[in-house]
Parts: C-alpha cells; sequence; structure tokens
C-alpha cells in the first residue's frame, strides 16, 4: 500500500460574506482546479454575535451542492420553494441546488454566544446541473460514530467505513465526508481508492498527515495526491480532530460566478439573465 502524500497545504484567509459573517476561507476560487470536485471551504466561527447575526439573507445557487456542517450554534434557513428549518450543534444540512433555488441562512444568536460551522461546496456534473433541487437535512442523532481501535472515532456523515454508510446518500460525486477525532500518540490509517481528490481539515490540535514528518496545526487545509492508497495521520501529545473529505473528480470545464458555477460563460449568462428577468426557479 502507498501513503498518499499532502500535496499542497493552505491557511484559512479571513473574509467577509453574506451581510457581514466573518469567516476564513480554507480555499476557494484559486484553488478549486486542484481540488476538483469541491469548490470552497469556509469555516465561520466567532464568539461575537455581531460578526455572524447579520447572515446570508436570500441569493441564488445553480450547478452545486452546498453542504453545511454546524458544530456549535443554531442556523435558520428557508428558501423559495417554500421549505424551512433549522439546523443546530451536529446537524448537516446538504443542499442540491440543481437547476436552481434561492434560499436564505440566517444564524441565530447561540445559547453559548459561540457559533462554529463550516459550509463547503461540491460541484455538480453538466449532466446533473439542471436536475431539480432537493435538501438532505441530516440531524446528529442519525449520524453513525464509529469506536476504531485505539480510541479513534470517526463520525460517518457521508460514505461508508467499516461497513456503516453516512446517511447522506445518492451523490454524484460519490462523497466521503468524515469527522475523525483521533488520541494523542496514534497511528491512523484511512483507506483511498486512486484518483479520488481528498483534503483534510484540522479543527484542533496539530498531527503529520504523510510520512514526510511535517507537522500540521489547526485551522489548515491538506490537499493529498493521488498516487496512493491510503492517508496516514500521526498525532504526538495532544487530540486531534479533523474533517476529512473525498469525491470523484469531474474533469470538466468551470464556469464560476458568485452562488452560480456552470461549464460554460453562455451558461452563466443565461442563469443570470433569468435570475434578472424572474424566470430563474424551474421547480
Amino acid at each position: 500500500m502507498i501513503v498518499r502524500k499532502v500535496q499542497k497545504s493552505l491557511h484559512g484567509v479571513p473574509t467577509t460574506e453574506g451581510a457581514g459573517v466573518h469567516l476564513k476561507r480554507a480555499f476557494g476560487y484559486a484553488e478549486a482546479p486542484q481540488f476538483d470536485p469541491f469548490l470552497m471551504l469556509d469555516d465561520f466561527h466567532s464568539s461575537n454575535p455581531d460578526e455572524y447575526l447579520a447572515g446570508f439573507p436570500w441569493h441564488p445557487h445553480r450547478g452545486i451542492e452546498t453542504i453545511t456542517y454546524l458544530l456549535e450554534g443554531v442556523v435558520e434557513h428557508g428558501d423559495s420553494m417554500g421549505n424551512s428549518g433549522v439546523i443546530a450543534a451536529g446537524d448537516v444540512q446538504w443542499m442540491t441546488a440543481g437547476s436552481g433555488i434561492i434560499h436564505q441562512e440566517m444564524p441565530r444568536e447561540s445559547p453559548t454566544g459561540t457559533i462554529w460551522g463550516f459550509q463547503f461546496w461540491a460541484n455538480l456534473p453538466a449532466a446533473q446541473k439542471m436536475i431539480p433541487p432537493r435538501y438532505q437535512e441530516v440531524k446528529a442523532a442519525t449520524i453513525p460514530e464509529l469506536l476504531l481501535a485505539g480510541g479513534v472515532t470517526v463520525k460517518i456523515i457521508a460514505g461508508t467505513l467499516g461497513g456503516v454508510r453516512g446517511p447522506v446518500t445518492d451523490l454524484a460525486i460519490e462523497p466521503e465526508m468524515l469527522d475523525i477525532s483521533l488520541p494523542p500518540d496514534t497511528v491512523y490509517e484511512h483507506p483511498l481508492p486512486r484518483g479520488r481528490t481528498a483534503f483534510a481539515y484540522l479543527l484542533s490540535g496539530e498531527a503529520g498527515f504523510d510520512d514526510t514528518g511535517e507537522i500540521s496545526r489547526r485551522e489548515t487545509v491538506l490537499l493529498f495526491d493521488h498516487g496512493g492508497d491510503l492517508v496516514r495521520v500521526r498525532t504526538k501529545g495532544v487530540p486531534v480532530r479533523f474533517l476529512f473529505v473525498a469525491g470523484d473528480p469531474l474533469g470538466e470545464p468551470v464556469a464560476w460566478g458568485g452562488p452560480i458555477v456552470m461549464n460554460t460563460r453562455e451558461e452563466l449568462r443565461v442563469a443570470f439573465d433569468e435570475y434578472e428577468k424572474g424566470t430563474f426557479i424551474k421547480s
């Protein structure tokens, strides 16, 4: 078995999105070709309500999936189809925008004062960019958690590990999304088929993510190369928690305009023209 190497290491860049939500962008537009089929990862983590309560008011999406994973706090959402709901700590919302949706995501003041969550975007293949939109809203209690050898715990949001399948299913890129916690002084090996794009994002602690001896710390995203069969993680004197995400690359052209991602500039032009005319929503 060959251990995958870390191809790229990036640190989150502070920015604001929506109506003024403070967050750190782990990767985005410039790095998207290397992360195919993933487009963006944002980490919003603040104990100051002034930095998150303005939220993400009504905005459109087409051609992508948006995935929100909340570790702390509360977010209310609503959309142009009349759906509404709330996600709280440990919950996941996996939204397939498809042909088009207009929605809002509005954080509420956290019981602890702190909000902490992640949103990443996954691209849709050309053949599925105009499918009807849908949600998979997953409550924390329905996410299976495996206890592995050595005290390793893995929450399986999407994908399969040890014969256990996560609750998010029927997605084009066959994604794997795991929340992994390792004790100190542990070596964990995670199988990963060749050709799959994979990255890790450190939530806490520090660890080595290949056999080079390089140590990575929290708020770092690590993109693995495509040449091996597994990812090897080594912890030292502290516990480590990280998100692990993998998916099949699409290898298709990307035309990206704000919240809409299509394959051509003409498709983008049509999408924004329809949004202005009020004909954006197809379902």
